[in-house]
């Protein structure tokens, strides 16, 4: 099914981002392939051009989310007239690496959203996901405790995607240990991929199963037992030739015991470990409406003991490079203050916070940059989300901090 292009969607000297095909499924113009001259794009649109409707709902996104970029900065007309829908995706791996965090990772959480939704009939699924990727990794390297700022609240957010946000913040978490763990990076890069397509043979259930306060039923039941093996199908139907990647997606909810599903079989090294110990600390972390979220301290004991009783060497690694209490979730000071933490400190329990309400709950005029290894300002107890009633400005904060 073909969407058809308006005249102005054409740009001249802008490398297209999708093909290009006229009504009987013809190849007008490559991915990638400029219009040079008004005559060539005068030909091109008496073939009346058009692109997939799954392309098209992708490029249409992106377009959406640019124009109201365009308008929050308060760009003139001229500049807001001038953007095109087919112009923003060939740009859009640039834009993610020269926009603020939040702004990027808004982009990048759309990007994803939509290849992961769509799944097997998203175009050029492989490319796209790259690009992520490329982008994601730049800003995990960048900007790690903003972007872990403005991942943990994406999770706090309920009118998102839960399965996007799961994707982006595991295979940030993973990039980040597997650097402080010294992985050479081919290893790094199959580990990331995996952790944004380990659930894409579920992605709407992974999103309804978020919200769902009722048990589950036994068609949940059995979707949630065969995902690995779906989503792995997915990935190979789309190209995936990797057998690290599958092998991951595969088993990344089999166990060293042999006791996890879908098939029950050993599943071992660090990778897999890595993988899963990212997997179940986002869960852990994200609120449900069957429950809370669990306080990041306990998360942090229980993934230090590798959930069993003796110390597990991969889970300390991962406390040490995340922290106690990550950036972009919420504490309760000795004081009494409540605040939202914003750096990760030397220490793993000792955070750098911003304090948004006083010791008796009340917002604060402007937030007040604390250091928690000062035992005045030390960190009592984590908070849920809802604890903190301040609007946060995300911005504002990395600005100030």
């Amino acid at each position: 099914m073909y969407q058809l292009l308006p005249a102005d969607a054409l740009v001249l000297n802008q490398p297209v981002p999708v093909n290009i095909w006229d009504p009987r499924g013809v190849l007008l113009l490559r991915k990638g392939e400029v219009i040079a001259t008004e005559k060539q794009r005068d030909q091109i649109m008496l073939h009346s051009p058009g692109v997939l409707a799954s392309d098209w709902q992708a490029v249409s996104y992106g377009y959406t989310q640019a124009l109201d970029r365009l308008v929050r900065n308060n760009e003139s007309l001229h500049e807001i007239a001038r953007l095109s829908a087919l112009a923003v995706d060939a740009q859009a791996h640039a834009t993610a690496e020269q926009l603020p965090a939040p702004e990027a990772w808004a982009d990048l959480h759309a990007t994803l959203g939509t290849l992961l939704h769509q799944g097997s009939v998203a175009s050029q699924f492989l490319e796209r996901l790259q690009r992520v990727q490329e982008a994601a990794g730049h800003l995990w390297s960048q900007q790690p405790d903003n972007s872990l700022m403005v991942l943990v609240q994406l999770l706090f957010d309920r009118n998102l995607s839960y399965s996007t946000t799961h994707a982006l913040l595991c295979a940030g978490l993973c990039q980040l240990v597997a650097t402080s763990a010294g992985w050479p990076s081919p290893q790094q890069r199959r580990l990331v991929q995996a952790a944004l397509t380990m659930n894409v043979g579920m992605t709407r259930a992974h999103d309804e199963l978020a919200r769902q306060a009722g048990p589950l039923s036994a068609a949940q039941r059995r979707l949630i037992r065969e995902h690995p093996i779906r989503s792995a199908a997915v990935l190979r139907g789309i190209g995936v030739n990797d057998a690290g990647w599958l092998r991951l997606v595969e088993q990344h909810h089999e166990r060293s015991d042999g006791t996890g599903y879908p098939s029950g079989v050993i599943a071992q090294g660090d990778e897999h470990r890595l993988l899963q110990l990212a997997d179940v600390y986002v869960a852990c972390l994200s609120p449900r409406e069957a429950r809370g979220p669990l306080p990041s301290q306990e998360l942090a004991r229980q993934l230090y003991l590798g959930f069993g009783s003796a110390p597990d060497r991969l889970g300390a690694l991962f406390i040490k490079s995340v922290g106690f209490f990550p950036p972009g979730s919420y504490v309760r000071l000795v004081n009494g203050e409540g605040a939202i933490v914003v750096r990760r400190g030397q220490k793993a329990g000792a955070p750098r916070v911003m304090v948004l309400t006083g010791r008796h709950g009340l917002p604060l005029g402007e937030p007040v940059l604390r250091d928690t290894a000062d035992p005045a300002w030390a960190v009592q107890a984590s908070l849920p989300p809802g604890a903190v009633r301040v609007v946060v400005n995300l911005a504002r904060l990395m600005a100030r901090c």
